[in-house]
């Protein structure tokens, strides 16, 4: 099972934009994605600071004539922590675009939650088939 927090925009019931489930824990493709990842998802600061850091840490390492083990190292680690920062990332931009969060559910995938949380809620099911 999977966690995953479902937010609402505070003055739109329109179920397609204004329903948004993100999951808990380690983003796989902020990880492997980085700063492209944050651009998919409209994360225009973070994409900067992410794309940013992994260029500054690149010319820095070569700078310093880091070897070809610490450059893999360095860049795992900035890997690892965008992937654990990622969802977190993701909540805060989504605040601060008018979403409110309206509680966690439990679910093996992101439809089956979708499903969950508005078989919970059958008030904003049925506002959001108007």
């Amino acid at each position: 099972m999977k966690l995953y927090t479902v937010h609402l925009r505070r003055h739109g019931l329109d179920p397609v934009k204004d329903m948004i489930l993100v999951g808990e824990g380690f983003c796989w493709p902020a990880f492997f994605l980085g700063g492209l990842w944050a651009l998919w998802h409209r994360l225009w600061l973070p994409a900067l600071v992410v794309i940013g850091l992994e260029i500054g840490l690149g010319v820095g390492m070569v700078l310093v004539g880091a070897d070809d083990l610490s450059v893999a190292v360095a860049g795992l680690g900035l890997r690892l922590l965008v992937g654990y920062a990622g969802n977190d990332v993701r909540r805060w931009a989504l605040h601060r675009w008018y979403f409110v969060p309206m509680g966690v559910v439990a679910a093996p995938d992101l439809e089956l939650a979708e499903h969950r949380f508005l078989a919970a809620m059958p008030q904003i099911a049925a506002a959001m088939r108007l």
